[in-house]
């Protein structure tokens, strides 16, 4: 069985993956839920360059474990992506979750719909931080009660950790991944992430739900966790 460490996106923290987590330990896994600094539980911890990548090789370090599985989501898959390719042999699997991949150079910013000026300059409107916006919840599959769920646990995202650009020691198509496509946000991948997936040690797994499956199918998305750990 594996080690899974769980990282959401933005605005999230551990407590995202609570019913996803409860799913994965009943299978025989284990299940390690983590909060990146300055969100949730660490609200105010200080962000600087690389941290989130360092707070996901920090868990693995502590967990010491030799089959890690590490998941992304959202945001989340620009950290874990580099976090993957500094695992060595340690690293079983990385399960992307509607996220987006890191790109060498490029930032979470850098490919912002309207443009990195433009969300550069919307954090600097915030002090910096980037606050949730519950306009991007309408048609997403979550209920009302899955919203205020979200919203209440939700803390403003620490800008710093989507302006930095990407460092990549390892290709993407080199490592061992899934991608899970939600189909309520977009029917298609991302250009780069169509082009990992042109590599053989990657699989593209679809979920007829929105963007948050966490939230809105969590049994559903521990059995596609399940399915990539190794046998």
């Amino acid at each position: 069985m594996a080690e899974f460490i769980l990282v959401a996106g933005a605005w999230l923290g551990a407590w995202a993956w609570d019913d996803v987590a409860d799913e994965l330990r009943k299978a025989g896994h284990g299940a390690h839920p983590l909060t990146l600094s300055g969100l949730a539980d660490k609200q105010g911890a200080p962000v600087g360059p690389r941290t989130h990548v360092r707070d996901i090789l920090d868990e693995a370090e502590r967990l010491d474990p030799r089959d890690v599985v590490l998941v992304g989501h959202s945001y989340a898959g620009i950290p874990v992506g580099q976090a993957a390719g500094l695992l060595g042999d340690r690293l079983a699997h990385v399960v992307f979750v509607d996220a987006d991949v890191p790109v060498e150079g490029e930032s979470f910013a850098s490919c912002w719909w309207q443009g990195k000026e433009t969300f550069e300059a919307a954090l600097a409107e915030n002090d910096g931080v980037w606050p949730l916006d519950t306009a991007g919840f309408d048609g997403q599959g979550l209920s009302g009660e899955q919203i205020a769920r979200f919203a209440s646990g939700a803390t403003p995202h620490p800008g710093a950790s989507l302006t930095e650009p990407a460092e990549l020691t390892r290709p993407l198509g080199d490592l061992p991944a899934t991608y899970v496509k939600c189909l309520l946000d977009g029917e298609e991948p991302m250009d780069d992430v169509a082009e990992a997936l042109k590599s053989d040690r990657w699989r593209l797994v679809e979920m007829d739900t929105g963007h948050w499956p966490m939230f809105s199918r969590p049994r559903e998305l521990a059995r596609v966790l399940h399915a990539s750990a190794p046998r």
